[in-house]
C-alpha cells in the first residue's frame, strides 16, 4: 500500500482499466470464478445464451436469463457502488484520473459519480429498437415477455456487446488513446483473458503499471506493482 500510495501521489494522468471483479463487492457475480455465471447450471451455457445467435434464435430464453442474472430485476437489494467505484470517482474529481475503461455493463461507475467512463461492452442502462433504432432506458426491460418498440413494434435489444459481436470502434480507439497517453495504468478486477479487451494493456507506454486482482493474471510479470487482494479494500485505503 505504501508503494501504491507513492505511485498515486506522483502520477499526473492515471487510467483505470477494470473488469467484473470491480463489481463483485456490489453483489454482482463475475463470470469465471468458482461461483460465477459460467459455473451455474442452466439449460444452456451462459456463454451461449449471451451470444448474438442465441439472442435471435431463442429470444425469450435470452430475456429470462438477462433479466434474472444481468438486470437482477427481482433483487431485494439493488447493487450499489462499492469502495472501488467511489475511490475512482474521487480520483477523477481530484483531476488525477483521466478515464475509466470498463468491461462491466452495470453503470455503477457513473452512479458513483465518474464522468469519463468508456464502456467496452456497453451498458444495461441503454436499449434500442433493432428496427428503427429508437433508444430506450433500462425501464424498457421491466415486466415479462419480449420488449417491443412503441414506435414501430420492433424488438428492443440491450445495448450490450454479445458474443459474436464487435466492440464499438470509437470506444476502442478512445480507450487505446487514453492508455497510450497516461503515466500510470491501474488494472483491477479482471483476469485479462477476454480479448480484444485484455490486449489493451499492451498499448501502455507510461511509467507505472499496477495490477490489483484477487487471483494471479497472465500479466503479473509485466507490472511494476502487483496486489492480490480486494479491489475495494485496496483503492478504498488510498489517501486520495
Amino acid at each position: 500500500m505504501k508503494t501504491l500510495q507513492e505511485i498515486y501521489d506522483e502520477s499526473k494522468r492515471i487510467v483505470f482499466f477494470g473488469g467484473a471483479g470491480v463489481s463483485t463487492e456490489s453483489g454482482i457475480k463475475d463470470f469465471r470464478s468458482v461461483d460465477g455465471l459460467y459455473n451455474m447450471k442452466y439449460d444452456y451455457p451462459p456463454e451461449e445464451i449471451l451470444s448474438r445467435t442465441f439472442f435471435y434464435a431463442h429470444t425469450e430464453e435470452f430475456y429470462r436469463f438477462y433479466r434474472d442474472k444481468l438486470l437482477m430485476v427481482d433483487a431485494s437489494v439493488p447493487p450499489k457502488p462499492n469502495a472501488a467505484h467511489i475511490a475512482l470517482a474521487k480520483m477523477e474529481a481530484k483531476g488525477k484520473l483521466s478515464a475509466i475503461i470498463t468491461q462491466n455493463i452495470d453503470g455503477l461507475h457513473q452512479e458513483a459519480g465518474s464522468r469519463h467512463v468508456l464502456e467496452l461492452h456497453g451498458s444495461v442502462k441503454r436499449n434500442y429498437c433493432t428496427r428503427c433504432h429508437r433508444f430506450y432506458p433500462e425501464s424498457a426491460m421491466e415486466g415479462e415477455g419480449l420488449p417491443t418498440c412503441e414506435s414501430c413494434g420492433g424488438l428492443i435489444k440491450p445495448d450490450v456487446v454479445l458474443y459474436e459481436e464487435s466492440l464499438d470502434s470509437g470506444i476502442l480507439e478512445e480507450s487505446i488513446n487514453e492508455i497510450e497517453n497516461c503515466d500510470t495504468l491501474i488494472v483491477g478486477g479482471t483476469s485479462l483473458v477476454v480479448y480484444p479487451a485484455a490486449g489493451l494493456i499492451r498499448y501502455f507506454r507510461g511509467q507505472h503499471l499496477v495490477l490489483i486482482n484477487r487471483d494471479p493474471t497472465q500479466a503479473d510479470s509485466w507490472a511494476d506493482l502487483v496486489i492480490h487482494d480486494s479491489i475495494g479494500k485496496v483503492l478504498g485505503a488510498l489517501n486520495i
